[in-house]
Order: C-alpha cells, then structure tokens, then sequence
C-alpha cells in the first residue's frame, strides 16, 4: 500500500527482481487496501504498508489489516520511520518497519530470511 505510483511502481519491480515473490495486490489509500484485504480469494504472505497513503493512514490500516490477514507478516515502509513511530507500528501489529530512503537493503534481506510460501 504507497500512494505514490512511481515508488510503487519501483518498489516491485526491485522485490520481484531481487525476492521470489509474487505481487498480489496493491492500493493506493486506505478504502482500497481494505478492500481488496477483505478479499478471501486473495490470501497473501506478506504486506507492506506506507505510513502515509493518498487518502487514510497506514496507522489507521495496520490493525485492521492485522485482523484480516492474521498470518501475514506485516511490515511499514516509510520515510517517516523514527524510533517512536517504529514503536507505534509495532504496538499496532507491524512485524518489522523499514526506512523507505535507507533500509531497502534491509527490507530484502528480511524478505529472503521469511520461508517460502506454500
């Protein structure tokens, strides 16, 4: 979930080049996340999360995507990942938050730690 098409847009073309996975879904505000989290027929493994979407919060979505897809590693990643919001994000049900500007490295070793999806 990025509001930004162009982030997004790099975002998975560097996982899926970089991590074998498999895009799934995406959205750019908080109404379509939770719609298409909502959806059965689309179970995923993994979401990522910005904190600050088009229209909505990452926040705001983190415990409601936590109840939808409780298996699901959850992670945030955003520009604004200050040690008290990674705290907030982990409250609300985050797994890991990683730095958008300085942590992709990071985000893709997390990635290739997580086992293979069944």
């Amino acid at each position: 979930m990025e509001d930004s098409p162009l982030i997004r847009e790099n975002l998975v073309a560097t996982l899926q080049e970089m991590v074998d996975l498999r895009v799934v879904g995406q959205a750019e505000d908080e109404a379509g996340a939770l719609r298409w989290l909502q959806d059965e027929a689309v179970p995923c493994d993994i979401l990522i999360i910005d904190i600050f979407l088009k229209r909505g919060t990452g926040l705001s979505l983190l415990p409601k995507a936590r109840k939808l897809q409780p298996e699901a590693k959850i992670i945030i990643l955003s520009n604004y990942a200050t040690v008290e919001m990674r705290n907030k994000c982990q409250q609300l049900g985050a797994d890991r938050v990683f730095d958008k500007s300085s942590e992709l490295d990071d985000l893709i070793t997390y990635l290739l730690t997580l086992p293979p999806a069944v």
